[in-house]
């Protein structure tokens, strides 16, 4: 993989990433839920977000 793949794939997951922390913020869940799913989400990236999409917030 060229480095200009490797960019372009890291660029896409740290949207998603970063869409997953929005998405959180502007849940209804309590401030420590959100604070909590937060971190789990910047501390482990992709463990974090499949738990998220799986168990995280609704609504």
């Amino acid at each position: 993989m060229g480095i200009e793949v490797t960019g372009l794939l890291g660029l896409i997951w740290l949207i998603i990433v970063i869409w997953a922390v929005v998405k959180v913020a502007q849940s209804s869940a309590s401030s420590l839920a959100k604070l909590l799913w937060i971190l789990v989400l910047l501390l482990f990236p992709l463990v974090g977000l499949i738990i998220w999409f799986l168990l995280g917030p609704r609504g």
